[in-house]
């Protein structure tokens, strides 16, 4: 199990809840712009948000932005260490660096001080684009040449008494992000920040990153993930969760949907949205299927917790495999919604019968 580091107040690492990122793309120095995105971020479920901060406005610009957010901040630097010393000072949760190109040892040590006087954890960040030279000289295999880099950083910030960090290898492959989270995995007990960078436009980033987090995840590996897709940061969060739940790793509904026929007698894509939209801030562990008609339907909501099935009228809704009631299209949601909560009661007090005897 990897250790626990602190990020203002999320406790990553240490079987704590994987934490869903995500990465602001708004100009720093536009204070409205991206205390907007940050709030947008946090409503959608993202836990820590990061920000670019390359060049002294950008460091002036967070003590605002702090001011006005609520999850934890992280300040992404590269090649300036003093921008890096300048953003703690600020007082963000977390500064990323990378060891290709923050600068000579020196400097990593300095942040590392500065970093330690003020409770900041530190993320090394390795991405395979921006390995050191040295280092693609030193080793056939780029994998390895990635984690060693991330590991000899490590090494420095540990060197000068620094221990509140949390590790990344990435890259654009998501096989060789995979095998490089597994070595480092083997290297380090300090907590893993996972993903595929650079990972491409919505269903590409999509594709690459469920298949190389959900394996990761379903490995043990992995204290925070973020879905890299280029465009709105925001959809990325939902990504994220859908891959966290694939895998088990997130305490909320399941919601599953027939892939639609001519027998479709509802919008179940339109319906499905819905639900899972109602659903968002339900915790518990239920299967809520969303069926086009009784052909499937009757099949699934057998093996869903809680299930409909569209009608030409409305929805007839199931629970543990058994009819509950007929619906009006109007009437679905409130009444899966609380049908829903029903369940998850009626478990927690099952499980504290179970205990009690």
């Amino acid at each position: 199990m990897t250790k626990v580091v602190k990020i203002g107040n999320v406790l990553v690492g240490g079987g704590n809840p994987v934490a869903v990122q995500s990465m602001t793309n708004t100009d720093t120095k536009n204070v409205t712009a991206t205390v907007e995105q940050i709030k947008n971020l946090e409503s959608a479920g993202c836990k820590i948000a990061r920000i670019s901060v390359y060049d002294e406005a950008c460091v002036e610009s967070l003590k605002a932005i702090k001011s006005l957010v609520k999850i934890p901040i992280v300040a992404d630097v590269h090649f300036d260490y003093k921008i890096a010393i300048g953003s703690i000072l600020a007082g963000v949760d977390k500064v990323r660096i990378n060891p290709g190109n923050i600068g000579a040892k020196w400097k990593v040590e300095e942040v590392a001080r500065v970093a330690k006087d003020h409770g900041v954890p530190i993320r090394v960040g390795a991405n395979a684009g921006s390995i050191d030279e040295s280092y693609i000289k030193k080793f056939d295999n780029p994998v390895d040449a990635l984690v060693q880099s991330a590991i000899d950083e490590v090494n420095t910030l540990e060197s000068v008494g620094f221990g509140d960090i949390v590790v990344a290898v990435k890259s654009s492959d998501p096989i060789e992000t995979i095998v490089a989270n597994e070595k480092l995995s083997k290297m380090t007990s300090h907590p893993l920040h996972i993903g595929v960078t650079e990972a491409g436009i919505y269903e590409d980033a999509i594709v690459k990153s469920a298949f190389a987090l959900g394996h990761l995840l379903y490995e043990g590996i992995g204290d925070t993930i973020r879905v890299s897709i280029a465009g709105n940061p925001v959809e990325e969060i939902g990504i994220a969760y859908s891959i966290l739940q694939s895998v088990n790793a997130f305490d909320g509904p399941e919601i599953i949907a027939c892939p639609t026929c001519a027998r479709t007698e509802i919008n179940v894509e339109e319906l499905a949205r819905e639900v899972k939209k109602s659903l968002a801030d339900v915790r518990g562990k239920i299967k809520v299927a969303v069926m086009g008609c009784v052909v499937n339907g009757l099949g699934e909501a057998k093996g869903a917790d809680v299930a409909v099935f569209g009608t030409k009228n409305g929805g007839v809704i199931y629970m543990d495999g058994k009819m509950v009631s007929t619906v009006s299209r109007e009437e679905i949601l409130p009444a899966l919604k609380n049908l829903v909560l029903e369940y998850l009661k009626g478990e927690k007090k099952f499980e504290n019968d179970k205990a009690r005897n």
